[in-house]
């Protein structure tokens, strides 16, 4: 004969399971269930574009990697604040690469995220996917011009919810260039 399973706040598996002892009502427990589900989505969900990116990413992707661009350390597929997930990232210049396909023309979701972003303390470059398999010499020197610009007084900035100053960043506004 089996034992019933216990009552949420009684120990056993349910509790340990929903934070222990006292947790199952209350709804502090909720939000951090919630946001840790959220959490692990974003993650799994990052996890699967590093497995299937577009022609563009993979390119980029290969140009960028194991620091064959000027030495630097880029990422991909980054998730910040379980909001969003950037293509490509370097921290050491607050820099982010997106490569774009034709679902971001004229993207208004772009723009929010792009203001995010830049609230961050982050510069965005955003190129067309075409731009990136016919002209990938035109990326790189964009991407290294925005590395350029990025003066030894930008690096002291700290990570903040506070824009970067106006002029620090130069010509890298979001838009797309080529």
């Amino acid at each position: 004969m089996t034992s019933p399973s216990p009552l949420a706040g009684e120990g056993g598996t349910r509790a340990e399971g929903v934070g222990g002892r006292g947790a199952g009502g209350d709804s502090r427990h909720k939000t951090v269930t919630e946001a840790a589900a959220r959490e692990r989505l974003m993650t799994e969900r990052a996890k699967a574009m590093r497995s299937s990116q577009t022609d563009a990413e993979h390119r980029l992707w290969q140009i960028l990697r194991a620091k064959r661009l000027s030495d630097l350390k880029w990422r991909r597929q980054v998730e910040f604040d379980d909001r969003y997930i950037a293509d490509f990232v370097c921290f050491a210049h607050r820099l982010i690469v997106e490569a774009d396909g034709g679902q971001h023309c004229e993207s208004a979701k772009d723009v929010i995220r792009d203001a995010w972003f830049a609230d961050q303390g982050f510069r965005v470059l955003r190129f067309w996917n075409n731009e990136i398999l016919m002209n990938p010499d035109g990326v790189v020197d964009t991407i290294l011009h925005a590395v350029e610009s990025f003066s030894a007084a930008d690096a002291a900035l700290p990570l903040s919810p506070t824009p970067p100053p106006q002029g620090g960043r130069g010509d890298f506004d979001g838009a797309h260039h080529g």
